[in-house]
């Protein structure tokens, strides 16, 4: 237990220190902590076997996913704030549009790209692999989008339907990926399953909703019965925990299998306790400070975990070029088209798509099923390297699409630190 506490004090502060460094580059945090992460990870500084110092396994960092299940529902918690009412009566629909039509047009344009690569290389690429990556090219990662949002305090009517947008991809995402998914099962068996094709992901999704909107509802009827800020935070912070904790949970009723959706059972918590709650930004606000330190450790260890031994695969790096070119030009072209046809201002329909390419746990949990497929192990190895390539420039990228539409204030030079005032002396007569 001493090795693991010291190895996650030297995670943050690692990931601290470098953010220092990163700020010269004008780089965001988020990205510091990733190499941070990485330099931590199992190939660099944890190959080294000091104990406490690094991450020496993947079996060792899949040890902490209590703590980054965790932080994923706080920052969904956090992203489901931003579906407030006011906000979805101005720009809900064109959310919803934008965020349907993008996905749909990303996975249509890597399937169409892969399906051709399949076509010239047959041995390279199965056409089954080349089906679900085009699904999986559809999510978009919330935790480093948010983060870019809050280190920079950027505010605006992109970062407004961007914030949606990326709420609204998990629920498309999952969609697209169990249809495409049951598509290449069937084609590898010869059998299709109308229930894990079409009735179990949209259960899954519903369950979800309805699971979020009573923990939201609950929260908001018992935090009422607390006056202290520190205990409302606290029965905030529990909540999302159990929120986190139920989503874990899966059932069968008869031949359907049921589960949730960590991202919407946690964004739709938020949701409907920031819009039932007159109170909840106060709130919101300070559970997002006390998960800082979390936050940090989330992506530290994501930077942990990502897998250099696909580095060393032609095939891999071949068809991971061509995944993360498509997918690329599918988020922009998708989020564009769709921008332009809603009428949304120049600086959203200019930046959105750039804003979009962030990629990392929905993608990679993703590509854990689909490794049940004959192909499944090229799938996760595609998906590691567009997510290690994604996360270390996905972040940089949003930065200056934000800094671009106008929506990031200049960083100024405030210091935390405050001197205390010397006190007066008082002398008794």
């Amino acid at each position: 237990m001493g090795n693991s506490l010291i190895c996650l004090s030297v995670a943050v502060i690692g990931g601290l220190l470098l953010s220092r460094v990163i700020k010269l580059l004008h780089l965001p945090a988020v990205t510091a902590y990733l190499i941070a992460g990485l330099l931590l990870g199992p190939f660099c500084i944890g190959a080294l076997d000091l104990k406490g110092v690094g991450f020496q396994s993947f079996e060792q960092l899949k040890g902490l996913e209590i703590l980054t299940q965790a932080a994923l529902g706080f920052i969904a918690f956090s992203m489901g704030s931003e579906f407030r009412w006011q906000q979805l009566k101005s720009m809900g629909s064109k959310a919803v549009i934008i965020g349907v039509a993008q996905a749909v047009i990303t996975t249509v344009l890597v399937d169409c790209v892969l399906i051709g690569l399949h076509l010239l290389f047959p041995r390279f690429l199965s056409l089954p692999a080349a089906l679900v990556l085009g699904a999986i090219a559809s999510a978009t990662a919330p935790a480093a989008t948010l983060m870019v949002v809050r280190q920079y305090k950027a505010d605006g009517p992109l970062t407004r339907l961007l914030m949606l947008v990326v709420a609204i991809d998990d629920a498309v995402g999952l969609l697209l990926f169990s249809v495409s998914f049951g598509i290449a099962t069937a084609l590898e068996q010869g059998a299709a399953n109308i229930l894990s094709v079409v009735v179990e992901p949209i259960l899954e999704i519903v369950l979800s909703l309805g699971l979020g909107a009573i923990l939201g509802l609950l929260l908001d009827k018992l935090e009422i019965f607390f006056h202290s800020r520190s205990k409302r935070m606290t029965i905030s912070v529990a909540f999302v925990l159990l929120a986190v904790g139920l989503s874990t949970i899966e059932f069968s009723i008869g031949p359907v299998h049921c589960g949730f959706s960590l991202l919407l059972v946690c964004m739709m918590t938020g949701t409907a306790f920031c819009n039932a709650c007159d109170s909840s930004q106060e709130l919101m606000d300070r559970v997002e400070r006390w998960t800082v330190p979390l936050t940090v450790l989330f992506f530290v260890i994501s930077g942990a975990e990502l897998d250099l031994n696909v580095l060393a695969s032609p095939v891999t790096l071949l068809v991971g070029v061509v995944y993360i070119l498509s997918r690329s030009a599918g988020k922009y072209l998708g989020a564009y088209a769709s921008c332009r046809k809603c009428k949304c201002a120049p600086q959203i329909t200019k930046h959105l798509g750039i804003t979009l390419l962030p990629q990392a746990g929905v993608a990679l949990g993703m590509a854990m099923t689909a490794t049940a497929l004959a192909d499944g192990d090229l799938v996760r190895n595609v998906v590691l390297f567009s997510v290690l390539i994604y996360e270390l420039i996905g972040p940089a990228l949003t930065k200056r699409s934000l800094l671009l539409a106008g929506e990031i204030c200049p960083e100024g030079k405030s210091n935390a630190r405050v001197l205390d005032k010397p006190r007066e002396k008082i002398s008794i007569h």
